[in-house]
């Protein structure tokens, strides 16, 4: 109880004036970051992008080795097949020889007949398993390039992005860890309410000063009354259009 009552005091000794001026600070060293980000690009969203797409080829090509293993093993089944009705063939030609009778001799050529025709689809089966193969074969090699370039492409976007963040990072520290002192000054309501506006504005700015009597984050115009109640300091302001906090440029002077 003691000590929350010695928080009250202490935020209570600081001003408004003040308290404008941490916000000001933190939006200073948060747009700082973001311009390190800019640095940046769209490196980490094409990384990401590429590295779905190596995923994509990779289980493509996997799909398709898996599609032709099936197949060479459908061609050897048919081969064996193959083999098996010329061995009955051979089988029923050497029982037509002894034969009792026509009927006998009929049953046994329509044996051969039948083994013939499976002989005729086996083949056939086999020149179409064997075009699926090379078709899927093709694909196969066509995606391994494509992999091979793109990962390529990956690691020389990796290299671009690991290069500029090696020589950005030991400032970006830094910034962090001003942020971090400065949250320190700042009432958990009003932190509350900067990273609110700051996550739905579109350029990150959650505090904007006053530029040609218009609105930093938006635009539009603000009222000559409004503008004198910004500059006095007395109280948070903000942009009845955007919902930024306002404030004017002197303040980053103090």
């Amino acid at each position: 109880m003691a000590e929350k009552k010695k928080k009250k005091a202490k935020s209570a000794e600081v001003t408004m004036e003040q308290k404008l001026k941490f916000l000001f600070d933190l939006q200073t060293v948060d747009t700082e970051i973001n311009k390190i980000k800019v640095l940046r690009g769209e490196l980490p969203l094409e990384i990401q992008d590429l590295e779905d797409e190596l995923a994509g080829l990779s289980t493509r090509i996997e799909n398709h080795e898996t599609e032709v293993k099936e197949l060479e093993q459908a061609v050897a089944n048919k081969k064996n097949e193959i083999v098996e009705s010329q061995a009955l063939i051979k089988k029923y030609e050497e029982q037509q020889n002894n034969v009792r009778n026509n009927r006998e001799y009929d049953s046994l050529s329509k044996e051969v007949e039948f083994q013939t025709l499976e002989i005729e689809l086996s083949e056939k089966r086999i020149r179409e398993f064997s075009t699926d193969m090379v078709k899927k074969n093709e694909i196969v090699t066509a995606s391994k390039q494509i992999f091979e370039e793109r990962s390529g492409d990956l690691k020389q976007k990796k290299d671009e992005l690991d290069s500029i963040v090696s020589e950005t990072q030991v400032e970006e520290d830094k910034l962090d860890a001003k942020i971090k002192e400065i949250e320190t000054t700042i009432d958990e309501r009003y932190l509350l309410a900067y990273q609110r506006i700051k996550g739905n504005a579109r350029n990150g700015l959650a505090v904007v000063t006053v530029q040609r009597n218009a609105c930093g984050g938006c635009y539009n115009k603000i009222p000559p009354q409004r503008q004198v109640d910004i500059r006095s300091r007395k109280k948070i302001i903000v942009c009845e259009y955007c919902g930024r906090i306002l404030v004017d440029e002197a303040l980053g002077e103090l």
